[in-house]
């Protein structure tokens, strides 16, 4: 049951469920603003390629592969008394063009994974920008060696960045 959320007993003879509570919806002039939720919004967006490799026969993976991989690094997170971030996953395509040698124009696309959250004042405003980041980093660095990605490309309020395991990988 939603905090603060009004019970009633149905009290009719003939429901069987007579001594059941019901929760009542809340009403618009039930909403307050939570103290202490009040604060800068820091969003975030991690997005990694589904299709494994630079290949287009590579493996496809399911957006659900992400979700389990961002909720094992959460739990592991928050069981280490650590906090953890918390977003949306969906699907979505890259789409990208690029001029050839021979001055004609490729184009491609590709399926990625999208998360997006906010750092929400409530639970991590107390967490300084460069500790986000960091669980950024972690989270994003676990989804691309899940989904067989060399780059992840990740957002956090004013910033943008791209992790790349190629190029340490080759020792560039």
């Amino acid at each position: 049951m939603l905090a603060g959320a009004a019970t009633i007993i149905a009290r009719a003879p003939d429901n069987p469920r007579a001594d059941m509570p019901e929760t009542r919806s809340p009403k618009p002039e039930d909403y307050i603003i939570v103290d202490g939720s009040d604060g800068p919004r820091r969003d975030f967006r991690i997005s990694v390629g589904l299709r494994e490799g630079w290949d287009a026969e590579g493996r496809v993976f399911d957006v659900s592969e992400a979700v389990r991989t961002a909720r094992a690094w959460m739990r592991r997170r928050v069981e280490a008394g650590e906090p953890a971030l918390s977003g949306m996953f969906t699907r979505a395509e890259v789409t990208y063009a690029w001029p050839r040698e021979d001055g004609t124009v490729g184009s491609d696309r590709e399926p990625v994974a999208l998360f997006t959250g906010e750092a929400v004042h409530a639970y991590l405003g107390h967490l300084p920008d460069v500790t986000i980041e960091a669980m950024l980093n972690e989270l994003a660095a676990e989804l691309g060696a899940a989904l067989g990605q060399e780059r992840i490309y990740v957002a956090f309020a004013e910033r943008t960045w791209i992790l790349d395991a190629g190029e340490h990988a080759r020792g560039a």
